[in-house]
């Protein structure tokens, strides 16, 4: 991955959920609020494209910051 670039990982699921991890670069992740998780306007703000309705729910800082979304599976 680039130092500059959004990386945006495969989807996965569960039979509830579909997950996609997001990974910023430093300088778009210090921009990252520290205090609630992102709605979609701040996180479409910092450029993270994805269709709409995918909620972010958990944030991982191991290194590059990686923020976790998910989106409710359409019933079969």
């Amino acid at each position: 991955m680039s130092q500059k670039q959004i990386y945006y990982s495969d989807k996965y699921d569960d039979e509830k959920f579909e997950y996609r991890h997001v990974m910023l670069p430093k300088d778009i992740a210090k921009r990252v609020p520290k205090t609630h998780l992102m709605s979609e306007t701040e996180w479409r703000n910092l450029g993270v494209q994805q269709s709409q309705g995918w909620i972010h729910y958990m944030i991982h800082q191991p290194g590059t910051l990686t923020v976790t979304d998910r989106i409710y599976r359409a019933s079969h």
